[in-house]
């Protein structure tokens, strides 16, 4: 994911962020595989309504307990949203579950969904009311500002995004492995190139493992020295050719690149 202390790592330091009481099982998972239920509490799913029925579109994560960390282009003003936590099979009624409407949505100023290489592809969403943790529902740990992860650096993403290019959204919440690329591995001409900005983190290109599809705003989870996990990234986009494209990882907003935008938004709104 020091001189700039966020609001949001205060709040979540308090009450323990970053430490599951589920653990999920992190040992030889190479592709996507079903989490072990709740073992990434901070996991929402943003949905949106149509036709009266609500419909998963995107990741993210609860940062605060009224605070939620999702992509840019997750975000349509015309539509109407909600964030579920303590979600885990989006097809079944799940005890403390819980789904929550927006009080605000705040889109980084910055954004511009024509040129999404540009990058600033962050939002945060403040809900109308606070969520109450519990073993299922805890919060993401932010790391520190301008932290950078060394090449290959393990780390997993999580969603319910498409279980392969063109295929269905997944029913329970996937993870995958996915080792950082570095920015000069990944900016290499024949990896992203100048598409890929310092403010970005890539993460896989392996061909076998990427995001999706409905993985987007959801977090790249990387385990700290201390045990503790954090939210590096925030799923961006994938390669046109594919979800899963060698030498195309996944691209990822770099949270630590963003910890003074967030705190501002938080502490102004």
């Amino acid at each position: 994911m020091i001189p700039i202390v966020l609001a949001s790592v205060l709040i979540a330091s308090v009450l323990g962020c970053g430490n599951p009481p589920i653990q999920p099982l992190t040992s030889r998972v190479v592709n996507g595989v079903d989490s072990i239920p709740h073992s990434w509490p901070w996991q929402i799913s943003l949905q949106y309504e149509k036709n009266g029925e609500w419909r998963h579109t995107c990741g993210g994560s609860l940062v605060a307990a009224n605070w939620v960390m999702t992509a840019a282009h997750c975000i349509n003003t015309q539509l109407s949203y909600r964030v579920f936590v303590g979600k885990y099979n989006l097809v079944e009624d799940e005890a403390g579950s819980q789904a929550i409407l927006p009080e605000k949505i705040i889109v980084h100023k910055q954004w511009n969904p024509i040129l999404v290489a540009l990058g600033n592809d962050i939002a945060m969403i403040k809900l109308s009311e606070s969520v109450t943790l519990s073993d299922h529902v805890q919060l993401a740990c932010i790391p520190p500002a301008e932290t950078l992860l060394p090449n290959l650096y393990p780390c997993y993403i999580t969603g319910w995004g498409r279980i392969y290019t063109g295929g269905p959204i997944a029913d329970k919440l996937q993870q995958a492995l996915m080792p950082v690329a570095d920015h000069e591995t990944c900016s290499q001409n024949d990896w992203w190139g100048v598409a890929v900005r310092t403010s970005m983190v890539c993460a896989g290109g392996d061909g076998i493992v990427g995001g999706c599809n409905g993985d987007s705003g959801g977090p790249l989870n990387c385990k700290n020295a201390d045990g503790t996990w954090e939210v590096h990234g925030i799923a961006s986009f994938v390669s046109g050719l594919g979800c899963n494209f060698i030498r195309k990882p996944t691209v990822f907003t770099r949270v630590s690149a963003f910890n003074e935008w967030i705190d501002e938004v938080m502490m102004m709104n």
